[in-house]
């Protein structure tokens, strides 16, 4: 199924942030595949956005395991199959592990953490930024770009969260070696560093950061969204920022100002 629009690989596109990146981009008629770990969940995610935005053939689904090279590459294969083309990955790591105080830590809550920020990310861009080289080289596609939806935790500490903070610092890393290595093919690369983004929940937690948000803990004074994190991607995608690279976008309310 060939596609006359742009194409982007979401990846984990399950969850509602890269949910409502996918559905971002296919209003600005974007072609999207979404990847996900369990079948089920991703078709329904899919469905879902295929009846909202009406446009069932922009909008796919592949089922891979990020951890496993097989599904990596199958992903890719599957996306240009499936379109001829691939102009965006978005890569948007899975849900961090419950949190574990620093002295307790366990050796497989690292892993998962380091797998879900790093090590999926980095081959996912690895396979893909070969793939986008390819394309560009045959005169295919123009410009393509790589977006890392990171978060704070890259330089925030947090002891009971000390897996999310070791992978969220690595995978700000990923962002600059990319930035470098692609360039020379034309292909830009981005960290969205997002802030505290709420997604409805209602627990102590939240309740805690209302808190501290109301008491100016971000200078913008409200919880960001998944939209605030979707419009971000939607501006690297549309080439608003062509001749920047490595560069990190904060989606955090100000929190990145250090203020006194």
């Amino acid at each position: 199924m060939a596609g006359q629009h742009r194409v982007a690989l979401v990846a984990d596109g399950t969850g509602p942030v890269g949910q409502r990146i996918a559905r971002e981009l296919i209003g600005r008629h974007w072609s999207v595949v979404l990847q996900g770990l369990h079948a089920e969940a991703l078709q329904q995610a899919a469905e879902s956005l295929a009846e909202d935005t009406e446009r069932d053939r922009q909008v796919a689904a592949c089922p891979a395991d990020l951890g496993l090279l097989a599904d990596r590459d199958r992903l890719v294969e599957f996306v240009v199959e499936e379109f001829e083309r691939i102009d965006l990955l978005v890569a948007v790591p899975e849900a961090p592990p419950a949190a574990e105080d620093l002295l307790e830590l366990a050796p497989e809550t690292v892993d998962a953490a380091l797998a879900a920020h790093v090590t999926g990310p980095l081959f996912m861009m690895q396979g893909v930024g070969n793939e986008m080289v390819r394309l560009v080289e045959a005169g295919q596609i123009e410009a393509p770009k790589i977006v890392l939806v990171n978060s704070l935790a890259a330089y925030t500490t947090s002891t009971d969260r000390a897996a999310i903070a070791l992978g969220a610092a690595g995978a700000a890393m990923l962002t600059r070696l990319f930035a470098d290595r692609l360039a020379e093919h034309g292909i830009n690369v981005y960290e969205v560093r997002a802030g505290l983004i709420s997604t409805g929940g209602s627990d102590a937690v939240h309740a805690r950061y209302n808190q501290l948000i109301h008491q100016g803990l971000t200078p913008i004074r409200r919880w960001g969204r998944p939209q605030d994190v979707a419009l971000a991607v939607a501006a690297l995608a549309d080439d608003l920022l062509p001749y920047s690279t490595g560069e990190v976008i904060n989606v955090d309310g100000g929190f990145h100002l250090r203020r006194l």
